[in-house]
């Protein structure tokens, strides 16, 4: 590193919705600060940023990257995070530890939901922000309409800070409206510019919007309003300091424009960057808590203070490695140095720190407050853990949890697969953790479930390409259930004779229904000893066996109660087994008896869309045979809160993605079990019986 002082470190987040320009951005701004000796470009594939291959194929950001540049004497962590639905759960996690944050917004599009959801974790997360509207020199795009739609839909005071000259084909340059010039850009690629007086035909309208900067600025003290009161004028420098107290306090959001694939506007994009952004002693103290103790502890942005970090990132590659990033909060650690994990309560060797340059890393031999860095093969640290001194532990909260919205079933292309696939897809879970693989005990299937289905795909091809190892996917099967709606009283005798001692055990029980939800309740009821009490647990033993391949359909009987109220023994005869088998032939005949049918699994899921879309959504479910719980605002969007059976949904992100051109966000998790229409399950238990023959 270039051992800045901490002041003059800025860790910054590029977020905003998929295909803003968040990547062209960074390649601009790394361009411009002659990291890079040529302007990278995501549609040619030759981005810096952008180097895996799903990443080159889809021309998306499937992951965040880092790199860091200089700019005035400044030392800038550049992050660049995913924007697209399926990705956003790694966006949530950078920003955790990120300083401030440029939102991009497309001056084509406007605001999407994705912006608004990032935009809930900056507040979330206490990030300050300042914008970038891009695309300008696009068709259809509008500065003025795209700051509006940022105040009504995010509910922020945006203040321009510049303004296009011109639009869409018209696009020269941009206004500064602090200096009130205007730089007329060569387009070149260069970022090269010529600064000249503002022609007049915009004068009217820089002035409009420059009146608009003073007052927000002025609003930040009260001296600089009453000279402001009185003169209608603030000086460069008095602009500047207001500029930076109103973004450090979220009182407004600088905007500036430009073109980030023309590269213009990049460098006055930079310069409010380190002007406007906070360092990490502007972000101030990092609480967390003593792991021997419970008491809250406290680290300043300060070398001196112990060494404490966040880890917010794992790379996992079969020829490298696994790869930990982390941002140091406090203190210094050095290479080859040993520190504690609070959360694993492990102490781990740090090889040689890293500073992530994109796909490469540069050795450095020490990391301190404010950096970002990098160490491969720690055994026991996973995403989200805090690394610190071990003679002053501290651990930092980590509230980064996601609920996937889909799933898959897996299997192996090639037999013998199996223990392959696990251990890969076990990496995988490693660098994502919103990725989550498991063995349903049930069907018996491997299920991997993600965020989308472009999400699932991706982990796929990343399965292939760095484990060797190829799946097929399939929709999973849904977890049915049984239960009955009816009491009934049965009677089972087992009885067999073949010479020698023979098997005898004769049980009465009564079955009833319960609440949804119960569960099982086995109530022994006997008197007088007609089943002797060594006998019962075998009984109870035999229902639950029975109960887990109920009667129609083969799933799992719930919510039920069973009473074991008669029966008799044989003294020589009689034993456990003939019991447990009694006990089960006894539930089976009762089932058959007492109405059985068949519960479905029933989602809660909170949809965010568009207002344009809300009919869309609502009707599409109730064609799914969702019920609609209610509509709420939020901004420019509605949030439609529904109950749905998941066989409903299981590929819902694909379908939401279609129906909303892809502006529409889902939650979803399971809500209750309740009763498959009469009309479906003759159809469902017909498919289950051609499945059962199959295999």
């Amino acid at each position: 590193m270039l051992n800045f002082e901490t002041v003059k470190v800025r860790n910054v987040g590029i977020v905003g919705q998929g295909d803003s320009g968040k990547t062209s951005l960074v390649e601009a701004i790394l361009f411009n600060t002659g990291m890079t000796d040529r302007l990278g470009k995501v549609d040619d594939g030759s981005s810096n940023m952008d180097f895996e291959p799903e990443e080159v194929r889809r021309k998306i950001t499937i992951t965040s990257k880092l790199h860091h540049c200089e700019w005035q004497g400044h030392d800038l962590h550049i992050v660049d995070t995913p924007g697209y639905t399926n990705f956003l759960h790694d966006t949530r996690g950078c920003m955790r530890v990120l300083g401030g944050v440029v939102l991009m917004v497309s001056a084509v599009d406007g605001v999407k939901a994705q912006t608004q959801t990032i935009w809930k974790w900056a507040e979330e997360f206490e990030n300050p922000r300042i914008a970038f509207i891009n695309k300008l020199d696009r068709e259809r795009s509008d500065f003025l309409k795209t700051i509006d739609d940022m105040e009504k839909s995010l509910k922020a005071k945006a203040v321009a800070v510049n303004m296009p000259l011109g639009q869409e084909e018209n696009f020269k340059g941009i206004i500064d409206l602090v200096r009130m010039k205007a730089r007329v850009f060569q387009f070149d690629d260069k970022g090269t510019y010529q600064e000249t007086d503002i022609p007049a035909d915009f004068l009217d309208e820089a002035r409009r919007l420059r009146t608009l900067l003073l007052e927000a600025c002025a609003d930040t003290d009260d001296a600089l309003m009453e000279k402001y009161l009185e003169t209608e004028e603030l000086e460069l420098e008095e602009i500047l300091k207001a500029l930076r107290e109103g973004t450090l306090t979220g009182r407004f959001v600088p905007v500036m424009c430009g073109s980030a694939s023309k590269n213009i506007g990049i460098r006055q994009l930079l310069d409010y960057m380190v002007k406007c952004l906070p360092s990490p002693v502007d972000r101030g103290t990092q609480y967390g808590t003593n792991p021997k103790t419970g008491e809250q502890e406290a680290r300043k942005a300060d070398r001196s203070e112990p060494f404490s970090a966040m880890v917010f990132k794992t790379i996992s590659d079969p020829f490298t490695g696994k790869l930990t990033l982390f941002r140091v909060y406090s203190g210094i650690v050095k290479s080859d140095s040993t520190v504690y994990n609070p959360n694993k309560d492990a102490s781990e060797r740090l090889g040689q720190i890293l500073v992530p340059e994109g796909k490469k890393y540069k050795p450095v031999g020490e990391a301190v407050t404010g950096d970002i860095v990098a160490v491969a093969k720690l055994k026991e640290t996973t995403t989200g853990d805090t690394l610190c001194d071990g003679a002053k532990p501290i651990v930092f909260p980590n509230p980064v949890v996601f609920k996937p919205v889909i799933s898959f079933a897996l299997a192996p292309k090639s037999k013998g697969d199996e223990d392959k696939i696990f251990s890969g897809l076990q990496r995988l879970t490693e660098e994502d953790p919103a990725l989550t693989v498991q063995r349903d005990a049930e069907t018996k299937e491997m299920i991997i479930s993600g965020m989308g289905q472009v999400h699932v795909e991706v982990a796929v091809e990343k399965l292939k390409r760095k484990f060797g190892v190829e799946v097929v996917l399939k929709e999973p099967k849904v977890p049915y259930r049984e239960t009955i709606k009816k009491k009934v009283e049965q009677h089972y005798r087992h009885k067999k004779q073949s010479g020698g001692r023979g098997q005898f055990a004769d049980v009465h029980i009564k079955l009833e229904p319960l609440p949804r939800g119960s569960g099982y309740e086995f109530v022994d009821a006997i008197v007088g000893g007609v089943v002797p009490r060594q006998f019962i647990p075998a009984v109870d033993k035999g229902i639950h066996e029975s109960m887990r391949k109920g009667w129609l359909g083969g799933f799992p009987v719930q919510d039920f109660r069973v009473t074991l109220y008669d029966g008799q023994y044989h003294s020589v005869d009689s034993s456990e087994m003939a019991f447990k088998i009694a006990g089960s032939m006894a539930f089976k005949k009762a089932c058959e008896a007492a109405s059985p049918v068949l519960l479905e699994p029933v989602m809660i899921m909170d949809i965010t869309v568009p207002d344009d879309c809300v009919g869309d959504v609502i009707g599409d479910m109730n064609s799914r045979r969702g019920r609609v719980l209610g509509v709420d605002p939020q901004g420019s969007n509605q949030v439609v809160k529904v109950q749905v059976p998941m066989a409903e949904v299981l590929k819902y992100a694909p379908e939401l993605r279609s129906m909303t051109s892809d502006r529409g966000l889902f939650t979803m998790e399971f809500d209750h079990y309740d009763e498959v229409p009469s009309h479906l399950t003759a159809k469902l238990l017909e498919g289950f019986k051609r499945e059962a023959d199959e295999e």
